[in-house]
C-alpha cells in the first residue's frame, strides 16, 4: 500500500494555485497552498509556492520555514537557496542569508543575481570591499544597468567618488531612462562640488519621473541651499522622502512665513511623536525667538545633554590606536567631500567607520560603547531623545575633519542625526585664548531669522582622546584657532534605523 505522505497533487489541482501566484493574488495562494499541503505534505512545489507567496506578503518568518521545508525535498536547487537568502535578509539574519546566496552560487556558478544580492547584503553589513567584489563578479557574468547602479552605491560608500560616477554613467548608458541612476549620479557629483552637473542630473531624473522621490528631494535641497525657499517647498512635499516635512518646515521658517510655520508646528505637536531632531531645532529656535514655551519634547533643554568623556584606548600615553588612526587618515586613499561650512580644512567622503582599515572599525566599536554610556547617564529623562533612543547602534555617517591654521566650521546641525558627536585626535596647543579650536554649541545658527540676540551658547574644550556627544538638534561650530598645528577629529551621527523579489521555480 502506497505511503500517503508521498502522494503528489495532479496538474489539475496545482494549476489554479500557480494561476493565483502569477496573478499576484498572494493571500489566496497562501490559503490554497496550505490546503493542498494538508493532503500532500511532501510536495516541493507547494512548499516553494507558499514561501514565495508569504515572502511577497512580507511574512518572512513563514516564508523561511516554507523554503526550508522545500529544501528538505530538493536540497540542490539554486533558486530555492536564493529565495531563502532573500527572506533571511529581510529579517536581518545576514550571515545566514549570505550562506544561502553562496550555496546558490556554488550550485550555479554563473548565478549573477545571487552575486548581486550577496553584494547588497555585504554592503548593508559595511563589508564594502567584499560587496564591490561581488558586484563586479555579477557584472562579469551579466553586465546590466542595475549591476552598475549597485556598484556605484558601494563605491560611493567607500568614498571612491570618481569610480562611483563612472559606474552610474555606465548604468545610464545601458538604460538612459534609469531615473534612480540619474539621481544618484547627481548626489555623487554634488559630493565632489560639481553643483551644475549635479543639478543637470536631478533635472534628467525629474524629466523621466516628475514624482521621483530622491530627485525631488535633492532638487529641493539645492534650492534651499540657494535660499530659494519658496521654490524648494513643493519639491520636498512631492518627495515625501526621509525628513521632507522637517525640511519644508525649515523653508517656511527661513522664508519668515511664521504664521504658516506655527500652524503646521501645532498640528505636528498634537498628532505626531516628538522624534525629529530637526523639528526640535526649529521649534526651540521659534520658541526662544518669540519668547514662547517650546512645545516639542524631543529635547527641550539640549544643553543638559552634552556629554564629554575620555576614551581610555585613545587617551593613554603613546596610544597605538591614536597612532594608527592618524596614520590611516593621512595615508589611506580616502576621497574628500566639498563642505561649504568648513574653512581652512578638509573633510572625508564616504562612511569612515565602514572602511576596511582596522583603526576606523575599532574606533566605531568604542564609540558605540560611549553611546551606551550616554544612554545610561541620562536614563529616565522625560524626553524622546532618551525615551526613543536607538536600539541598534548604527552610524548614519562618519567622517574625519582636518583643519589647519584659521580653520573653523560655521554653526550648523546634523539634520539626519539623533545623537551626533566627535572624537578628537589632534588639538592645537599653541593658542592665544583657551577657547581657540573649542567645540561651541547653541540653539542659533545657519542665519535663522532672529527677533533678538538672546540665544545662549555653551563650550567644550576637548583634549586629545576625548569624545563629545550631543543631541543632533543642537547647533554647533568650531571656534577658529591661530596655531600652526593641525586640529583633527572624527565626527559621526547615530540615527534610528527605519525592507522581495523571490524567483519562481515550479
Amino acid at each position: 500500500m502506497a505511503n500517503q505522505s508521498n502522494k503528489q497533487p495532479s496538474q489539475q489541482e496545482v494549476q489554479p494555485l500557480l494561476n493565483l501566484l502569477n496573478a499576484g493574488q498572494l493571500s489566496n495562494a497562501v490559503s490554497m497552498a496550505k490546503s493542498l499541503l494538508a493532503h500532500y505534505p511532501n510536495t516541493f512545489l507547494l512548499h516553494n509556492v507558499l514561501g514565495i507567496s508569504l515572502d511577497g506578503l512580507g511574512q518572512y518568518d513563514g516564508a523561511i520555514n516554507s523554503y526550508r521545508n522545500a529544501l528538505k525535498l530538493q536540497p540542490n536547487l539554486p533558486d530555492l537557496h536564493f529565495n531563502l537568502g532573500i527572506a533571511l535578509s529581510n529579517v536581518g539574519q545576514f550571515n545566514e542569508a549570505a550562506a544561502s546566496y553562496r550555496k546558490a552560487i556554488a550550485l550555479q556558478p554563473r548565478f549573477f543575481e545571487a552575486y548581486g544580492n550577496l553584494g547588497t547584503l555585504l554592503q548593508k553589513q559595511g563589508k564594502l570591499e567584499e560587496a564591490v567584489a561581488s558586484y563586479r563578479k555579477a557584472l562579469s557574468i551579466n553586465a546590466d544597468a542595475r549591476g552598475y547602479f549597485n556598484l556605484g552605491t558601494a563605491l560611493r560608500d567607500q568614498g571612491k567618488l570618481d569610480e562611483a560616477i563612472k559606474s552610474y554613467r555606465q548604468a545610464i548608458q545601458m538604460f538612459p531612462n534609469y531615473a534612480d541612476a540619474h539621481s544618484n549620479l547627481g548626489e555623487t557629483l554634488r559630493d565632489q562640488g560639481s553643483m551644475q552637473e549635479a543639478i543637470k542630473s536631478y533635472q534628467d531624473a525629474l524629466a523621466l519621473n516628475p514624482d521621483h522621490p530622491s530627485a525631488n528631494y535633492n532638487m529641493a535641497e539645492f534650492l534651499y541651499l540657494a535660499k530659494r525657499f519658496d521654490e524648494a517647498i513643493p519639491h520636498f512635499e512631492r518627495s515625501q522622502l526621509d525628513d521632507w516635512l522637517e525640511r519644508s518646515m525649515y523653508c517656511l521658517y527661513k522664508a519668515e512665513r511664521f504664521d504658516e510655520f506655527k500652524t503646521k508646528l501645532d498640528q505636528i505637536v498634537k498628532t505626531g511623536k516628538h522624534t525629529a531632531p530637526f523639528l526640535a531645532t526649529l521649534a526651540t529656535h521659534y520658541a526662544v525667538n518669540f519668547k514662547l514655551e517650546d512645545p516639542y519634547n524631543f529635547c527641550k533643554n539640549g544643553f543638559d545633554f552634552v556629554y564629554n568623556a575620555k576614551i581610555p584606548e585613545l587617551s593613554e600615553p603613546n596610544s597605538p590606536l591614536l597612532k594608527a588612526l592618524l596614520n590611516d587618515i593621512n595615508n589611506a586613499e580616502i576621497a574628500e567631500r566639498v563642505q561649504g561650512m568648513l574653512h581652512n580644512g578638509k573633510q572625508s567622503a564616504g562612511n569612515l567607520f565602514k572602511r576596511p582599515e582596522a583603526s576606523f572599525r575599532t574606533l566605531g566599536e568604542l564609540v558605540k560603547k560611549e553611546f551606551i554610556n550616554y544612554k545610561n547617564k541620562f536614563a529616565g529623562a522625560d524626553c524622546e531623545l532618551i525615551k526613543s533612543f536607538p536600539e541598534e547602534l548604527e552610524f548614519t555617517s562618519s567622517w574625519y575633519v582636518k583643519m589647519r591654521q584659521g580653520g573653523h566650521l560655521d554653526a550648523h546641525i546634523h539634520e539626519i542625526g539623533w545623537i551626533s558627536g566627535a572624537v578628537y585626535l589632534a588639538m592645537p596647543s599653541d593658542k592665544k585664548t583657551p577657547e581657540e579650536g573649542a567645540f561651541e554649541y547653541g540653539i542659533h545658527g545657519d542665519t535663522y531669522p532672529q527677533k533678538h540676540k538672546e540665544f545662549p551658547v555653551g563650550t567644550v574644550i576637548p583634549n586629545v582622546g576625548e569624545i563629545v556627544l550631543f543631541p543632533s538638534s543642537l547647533f554647533h561650530r568650531t571656534i577658529p584657532f591661530t596655531s600652526s598645528e593641525e586640529r583633527i577629529c572624527i565626527a559621526f551621527d547615530l540615527k534610528p534605523t527605519v525592507a522581495s523579489n523571490a524567483r519562481s521555480n515550479y
